[in-house]
């Protein structure tokens, strides 16, 4: 029997792909993202955003009043563990995601793709991330979720926001590089698999740990940020009663330093540690003129 026959007679391949398949899947979503019309990248794109700020909510509400009655590195981890969800959804339920999509570096170190692709990618997909993140904020805002646990979210949701606000340029930059490299990592994992199964697990384990590490993710803190400066802003007093604080407590929480402190840096960090950590590595290793056959046999 040969070996076309015997694969058929034994049933699908369910081993994991390897790093040259990998590559070649990773070049070929690449070219996908990079040509996609830009009303779907941008609906995408507002998808993502809100996938992600919903994993931010589950974050926050999960870690909620455990200061002091559980260690910091385990408060981290449960807050890690479920803030996988924004991810799990990107990637099983398809959206577009920034950090994510610096893996299209990938096509475009191959020539598979242009430099105006590319930058007109990542500008598209940032704004629908935006969109769809402040877009959750103000919901979550309206729907007072921030005073469930006798205001324990929102005081969580105030000092996530207020703590984001006082990084240090430099910080936030080294930060974001450790975040997206984690993230991106958790993304070329997933195409090594086969299932969503497969994928779930692929992303746990890089998202705790980026979450657990506190790096920073510029399209979280889109979620994060914003709904701490709108509970600032419009908290009744009851809140603050509820939380023994008040607005003044956080007055590094404003706009500009949301934009100026955390995202431009922050962002920057995320551009160097997906593309160039990650997307540039892997290209340099499996995929660069000759390094691997241009067409990688497929063990499906």
């Amino acid at each position: 029997m040969d070996a076309k026959n015997m694969a058929a007679a034994t049933g699908p391949n369910l081993d994991a792909f390897i790093p040259p398949e990998m590559a070649a899947k990773a070049e070929e979503v690449g070219v996908k993202k990079a040509t996609m019309g830009w009303r779907n990248t941008m609906a995408l794109g507002v998808l993502a955003g809100a996938f992600i700020a919903m994993g931010a909510v589950f974050s926050t509400t999960v870690t909620a009043g455990a200061t002091g009655q559980l260690p910091y590195g385990v408060t981290r981890l449960l807050g890690g563990l479920v803030f996988c969800l924004g991810l799990v959804l990107v990637v099983v339920a398809s959206a577009e995601l920034f950090t994510g999509n610096n893996l299209i570096v990938m096509a475009w170190a191959n020539r598979r793709v242009t430099s105006y692709q590319v930058l007109r990618n990542w500008t598209l997909v940032y704004a629908g991330n935006l969109i769809g993140s402040l877009a959750t904020a103000v919901l979550l805002y309206f729907s007072q979720q921030y005073s469930f646990g006798v205001g324990s979210v929102g005081l969580t949701i105030l000092n996530t926001a207020s703590s984001k606000c006082n990084l240090e340029f430099l910080q936030a930059i080294s930060l974001g590089m450790g975040c997206n490299a984690l993230v991106c990592l958790a993304v070329w994992l997933c195409f090594s698999a086969r299932s969503v199964t497969d994928k779930i697990l692929a992303i746990i384990f890089p998202i705790s740990a980026f979450v657990a590490a506190g790096f920073e993710h510029c399209v979280a803190n889109m979620y994060f940020i914003p709904i701490g400066l709108l509970v600032k802003a419009g908290a009744p007093v009851s809140f603050w009663e509820a939380i023994g604080r008040d607005a003044a407590d956080f007055s590094n929480l404003t706009w500009s330093n949301f934009i100026l402190v955390n995202l431009v840096p922050v962002t920057l960090g995320n551009i160097i540690g997906g593309s160039v950590m990650v997307g540039m590595v892997y290209w340099f290793i499996y995929i660069r003129k000759g390094m691997v056959p241009r067409s990688v046999e497929s063990r499906t």
